[in-house]
């Protein structure tokens, strides 16, 4: 059971996580509990260590965000020994879980449960880890990046061979659109694996990707639920699960994109990696790129997007290599969102793209460039036109109706 930072924003709250884990042990479970920070709380570390050390030591970061998850384990545990249920708190280094020395974004490498086991036979004790950490090389305190405690669940309900995963949030479920958006938007009662990884990686806040990740190579069944709400959530499972596959399972979208244009670049070998090389070199990730080529043949415009929080560092690093690459101007637009249509039944069925770019030609909506894989198709539109792409598509592939 892993509860996330609003799920544990207060006293009241862990009182409730508590309420929430001692039902499961009365049903004869043993429990594993997995938890964020307080709401806020790792927002408030960070920038503590920005105004002491604004070109800080990675470790030493690591050290003082990590301590949010510490204090939630311990009053979760204290608030579960309240009720009456037998529960110790464990940190990251405790267990071990192991990751590499990536400070900040590490990345688990093991995980020993061998004395939680013991425990759980022994005592019949819950187990409340501090999720988003573990332990690097030269045994220093680690965390795993933003939305590290679904990581930290999944490798835990992998490692220990857990019937479930149950991810508590402040959403009910996996839904086929953001219901703030679209009010006709459905809670879906399962989700492939990979449908999820996409819905994640394209824009879906509700699971970090990783954890999807995680979940589909370790084959861990995922539920998503709401903290505050007893209702059945979304399951996160294996394709073979899903007796009937929608067409389309979802749609998602991202705010977080910027649109960079280079015009009458060079149409010769080489060109490509000369201008992205130096935007991997500095970890600028790309996404969609189109290259159109000129009537003559001897030039192409590129079109590529990145995050918007890296839109300015990308144009200064091409501007930088503009005598070496060579290109006509550079046009770097914020004003975009993509929009993006997920489901399985892609596979085996046509017409997928079409209806999309019909539906929003009917709409009056400019697609700028397009990406798709064997499960998606994303377009970049202009952003005053989310909430009418969103609701118009959602009505096309029929995920209006019950």
């Amino acid at each position: 059971m892993k509860f996330g930072g609003t799920s544990v924003a207060d006293l009241d709250r862990i009182r409730n996580v508590a309420r929430r884990v001692k039902r499961e042990v009365d049903a004869g479970h043993e429990v594993a509990v997995v938890v964020s920070a307080m709401s806020g709380v790792t927002n408030q570390l960070v920038a503590w260590v920005n105004q002491v050390a604004p070109l800080y030591d990675a470790r030493e970061y690591d050290a003082v965000v990590a301590t949010g998850e510490q204090v939630t384990s311990g009053l979760t545990a204290l608030a579960l020994q309240q009720l009456g249920v037998n529960a110790r708190s464990w940190q990251g280094w405790q267990l071990p879980l192991v990751s590499d020395d990536a400070h900040g974004k590490a990345r688990i490498m093991d995980v020993s449960t061998d004395e939680m086991l013991r425990l759980f036979a022994q005592e019949k004790q819950v187990a409340v880890v501090a999720g988003f950490q573990g332990v690097a090389p030269g045994n220093r305190i680690s965390t795993l990046g933003r939305g590290g405690s679904d990581t930290s669940a999944v490798a835990l309900a992998a490692a220990l061979r857990a019937d479930r995963c149950d991810i508590y949030t402040d959403v009910d479920g996996v839904y086929t659109c953001d219901p703030r958006i679209v009010s006709r938007a459905r809670k879906l009662e399962k989700i492939t694996y990979e449908e999820m990884l996409e819905m994640a990686s394209l824009g879906a806040k509700v699971l970090q990707t990783r954890s999807v990740e995680l979940a589909m190579n370790h084959r861990v069944r995922v539920q998503v639920l709401s903290s505050f709400e007893d209702r059945p959530g979304t399951l996160v499972v294996d394709e073979d699960e899903i007796v009937e596959k929608q067409v389309v399972s979802g749609i998602a979208y991202s705010r977080d994109e910027a649109k960079v244009t280079l015009t009458k670049v060079a149409d010769k070998p080489g060109v490509a990696a000369a201008i992205f090389g130096p935007l991997a070199d500095a970890s600028v990730n790309v996404d969609m790129i189109v290259q159109s080529s000129s009537e003559d043949g001897k030039t192409t415009d590129m079109t590529f997007t990145v995050g918007k929080s890296d839109m300015e560092r990308a144009t200064k690093l091409l501007r930088e290599s503009a005598a070496r690459v060579g290109f006509g101007e550079l046009i770097a637009d914020p004003r975009v969102v993509k929009v993006s249509v997920i489901g399985v039944g892609m596979r085996s069925h046509a017409g997928v793209a079409l209806t999309m770019f019909r539906t929003l030609a009917e709409k009056g909506i400019n697609i700028q460039v397009i990406s798709t894989s064997e499960i998606k198709v994303s377009v970049l539109v202009d952003e005053q036109y989310l909430e009418l792409a969103l609701r118009a598509l959602h009505s096309a592939y029929g995920l209006d109706r019950q």
